[in-house]
């Protein structure tokens, strides 16, 4: 878990030096079904920042609904070069999903 600073920078070094991610590393970015799916591409027009940092572009942030200081849950796979970005409202909608089925739909 990590937090987003007002200008959309994610500081994890852990997730990011297990894939390789270095200042200068090219990225893309998409989203999909609410989450941030982050690859390295030679072509990419994000990057890492010299600090060491993911950021994440405010249009982006926008469309997940990210907000300074919101968590994310960073799961990173070194083996595919990838990292996806969870936002609140995605964990959220996973721990509903997890629980309904545990409990049979049962809320109580």
């Amino acid at each position: 878990m990590a937090a987003v600073d007002a200008r959309g920078r994610v500081a994890d070094q852990a997730v990011l030096s297990a894939l390789g991610w270095t200042p200068g590393t090219r990225l893309a970015i998409h989203e999909t079904h609410g989450l941030l799916i982050i690859r390295t591409d030679p072509h990419g027009v994000f990057s890492i920042t010299k600090q060491g940092h993911l950021r994440i572009p405010a249009p982006v942030r926008h469309c997940c609904g990210l907000w300074p200081g919101d968590r994310v849950l960073l799961a990173g796979e070194p083996s595919h070069g990838v990292l996806t970005v969870h936002p609140p409202t995605a964990l959220d909608d996973m721990i509903a999903e997890f629980h309904a089925r545990r409990l049979d739909g049962d809320s109580a």
